[in-house]
């Protein structure tokens, strides 16, 4: 309903949620007017939206709307309502006074919902429509932003692993709160991106710093912790892969399109049976401990979340125009002959952090130098220490075996006192004992690169690799660690050309070696 200058859209918040100081917070940040309920109460409204029934919602004058919230009414919460029925459709908060305002439009996504209303509140559902989910359609308007969201993320040929949360003691961050960090361990830097998406509840519950403390190692090792108003949307959409609990957003997950996902905890008493959500658990593996998440994912079977995800919306790609159509005729109004189509999702945040400091796990294989990079500290050593100087700490540089430093071309201001690379290449090598190695990344696909006791700098060169009609490329400090593990193998002074490749995963990263020339070495950087 934008671009309609007969509208005016207001928001007020019933008083006594638990939740109230974030809902604010988002009401501010999209620039909405607030009124206080102390003036709400004694106003008259044309339309009333709400998304939930639950409080003194009915004590406002106007036409009552009740949108959906959440995907399939999958959940009951034991202490509030009636036992066993599901959040959203309990006859406790459908039925109002007499003396209240009535649900004059019931929204529902899915035709099995009318049917579950009408056999708990028969007389609600003589109000409800199944109408679409309003979230959903901003999810199937955004999917052609894919690239766009994983560019801004980072991701490139990774693997993007999202885990979600919902709220409550039954949700993924309470009964497994060490997951996000054993994983953030366990999965190859390269190969993997970790994402965790959780339910605006529980930022509420926790605040985002002690959300942000819980979640340090995580955090640190590079995991994204998008916000939870728009960003969740956009990071599922780039999502290649997903953990869950038994919270509703695995299914708008599902609906954007068929990929692997997985289950981490089933939700107890919570989970309602029969419910999309139980019939999404019911068919996709478990996952038991992190060190089985690869083998879960590969026994996901194509087909059965997005058949779960169908049971949950219809109506998909016009559920919008639907809602606005009822919402004109609840105002008697004719809707204007221009509209805007559903709003594509942001691109989200990349993360705050990514690791400076790895330990790697390398392994001469037939089809090369296969590199297995993990966050310094969260596992067991490696084969080396790869440490990138200026930004790791003073304690990690020490106690490398590969020091490497990124080129920033940056314009200077004051003048400007600039390396050479030979030059702080031997000052490296000079200033830490315990440094084999040490290189510049110029470019993604250039490097320069000398060694404790070879007599010249290398150049190296790392080529893309040609994918199902894409270009992959790897972070060339990967590619660094298999040039340094050649090197130390072969343990000799070699000034001739070599080709090796840089394993990552299942690829196979061409990598060419050669002296470099004396200009290379007294380049800038």
């Amino acid at each position: 309903m934008s671009g309609d200058e007969r509208i005016t859209r207001l928001f007020t918040l019933l008083p006594g949620s638990a939740f109230g100081a974030d809902a604010l917070s988002v009401i501010e940040a999209v620039g909405g007017r607030t009124v206080p309920w102390s003036e709400a109460y004694e106003r008259d409204f044309d339309l009333v939206i709400a998304a939930s029934p639950k409080g003194g919602l009915g004590q406002l004058r106007g036409t009552h709307v009740l949108l959906p919230h959440g995907a399939g009414f999958n959940k009951s919460i034991a202490y509030e309502g009636s036992a066993d029925s599901a959040s959203g459709l309990d006859p406790a908060y459908l039925r109002r006074s007499d003396d209240a305002a009535p649900i004059v439009l019931h929204a529902l996504a899915h035709p099995d919902q009318m049917s579950r209303l009408t056999a708990v509140a028969p007389q609600a559902a003589r109000s409800a429509k199944v109408i679409g989910d309003p979230t959903l359609e901003r999810v199937l308007a955004s999917r052609s932003r894919r690239d766009l969201y994983r560019a801004g993320l980072g991701t490139g040929p990774r693997t993007l692993l999202a885990l979600t949360s919902t709220w409550g003691p039954e949700s993924l961050l309470w009964q497994r709160p060490g997951l996000p960090a054993q994983l953030a361990a366990q999965l190859p830097q390269d190969q993997y991106q970790l994402a965790l998406i959780v339910h605006p509840n529980e930022w509420s519950r926790l605040g985002a710093y002690e959300m942000t403390q819980r979640l340090e190692p995580a955090l640190a090792a590079g995991m994204l912790l998008p916000r939870p108003r728009d960003e969740w949307a956009s990071v599922l959409i780039a999502a290649d892969a997903l953990i869950t609990d038994h919270g509703s957003t695995a299914l708008y997950y599902a609906a954007a399109g068929d990929r692997p996902v997985i289950g981490a905890c089933r939700g107890g008493d919570e989970l309602i049976p029969g419910s999309p959500m139980d019939v999404l658990l019911d068919g996709i593996p478990e996952l038991g401990p992190a060190e089985g998440t690869e083998e879960a994912l590969r026994a996901y079977r194509p087909g059965l979340a997005h058949a779960a995800a169908q049971a949950a919306f219809s109506h998909q790609g016009d559920g919008l125009r639907r809602l606005r159509a009822e919402l004109y005729s609840l105002l008697d109004l004719t809707p204007p002959a221009l509209h805007s189509p559903a709003k594509t999702l942001p691109s989200p945040t990349p993360p705050a952090r990514v690791p400076t400091a790895f330990d790697v796990h390398a392994e001469f294989t037939a089809e090369g130098v296969h590199i297995a990079r993990h966050p310094a500290g969260m596992g067991t050593p490696g084969h080396h220490l790869a440490v990138e100087h200026g930004v790791a700490s003073e304690q990690l540089i020490r106690s490398a075996s590969l020091l490497y430093r990124r080129r920033i071309d940056c314009p200077a201001s004051g003048g400007d006192m600039a390396w050479t690379f030979d030059g702080w290449a031997l000052h490296a090598l000079s200033e830490y004992p315990g440094c084999r190695t040490a290189a510049v990344i110029l470019s993604p696909g250039r490097c320069l690169l000398r060694a404790r006791g070879h007599d010249r700098p290398y150049a190296i060169e790392v080529g893309p690799l040609p994918e199902n009609g894409r270009i992959a490329r790897v972070d060339p400090a990967a590619a660094l660690s298999a040039v340094h593990t050649w090197l130390t193998a072969h343990g000799v002074q070699s000034t001739a050309e070599a080709r090796l490749a840089c394993v990552i995963g299942e690829r196979a990263f061409p990598v060419r070696l050669r002296p470099a020339t004396a200009e290379e070495a007294q380049r800038e950087i």
